[in-house]
């Protein structure tokens, strides 16, 4: 079973990011995949800024991307790019930190104006970090995630848009499995 990581570059506390990644992981886990969630924001600070790799906190963050066979990857636009803690994680990574893994970047903001910010901030990082497959994103109004006494929610045109995205997402995962799976096949029968 593909294990998912979401990785969430949001710094506040009520993040809509982290509702709208928790929206994914719910759907991809009822489609039996494995899930967790690492918001950065949760790990230490100094040690993130200071780039210490080897503390354990940062250490098992790593590990845990390392073990993953597919990322989401979701931000709020900060300056219209991704934020600034997701990018001091983000540098943390080996060159080749996304080698062989699918991702599905998502991105939230106030305004359309920065729907653009997955083709120009994030395709590139996640390029250069050597990802397999890119998936088509998804931007995601703020005022889509509606908050309230009740749990927080996605308005339905909103989550089926974003369910989409994360259909074939699932569909690349899958068939990147079934490759691998054959090559090794392959491999393994020649003589």
């Amino acid at each position: 079973m593909p294990q998912l990581l979401a990785l969430t570059g949001s710094p506040s506390l009520h993040s809509r990011t982290e509702v709208v990644a928790d929206h994914v992981l719910r759907r991809l886990s009822h489609s039996g995949f494995e899930t967790a969630h690492l918001a950065v924001r949760e790990l230490p600070a100094a040690d993130l800024l200071s780039a210490r790799r080897g503390e354990p906190e940062i250490r098992r963050a790593l590990e845990a991307v390392a073990q993953a066979d597919g990322i989401v990857l979701a931000t709020p636009v900060y300056k219209a790019s991704y934020t600034g803690l997701l990018k001091a994680f983000l540098d943390l990574l080996p060159q080749d930190g996304l080698a062989g893994k699918t991702v599905l970047p998502l991105v939230t903001g106030g305004s359309l104006a920065h729907v653009l910010t997955i083709d120009y901030a994030l395709r590139p990082v996640l390029a250069a970090l050597g990802a397999r497959h890119v998936t088509a994103g998804r931007f995601v109004l703020d005022a889509s995630v509606e908050r309230g006494s009740g749990p927080d929610r996605l308005r339905p045109e909103a989550e089926l848009d974003l369910f989409q995205a994360v259909d074939e997402f699932a569909d690349a995962l899958r068939s990147a499995r079934t490759a691998a799976h054959t090559t090794a096949t392959a491999l393994t029968a020649a003589p």
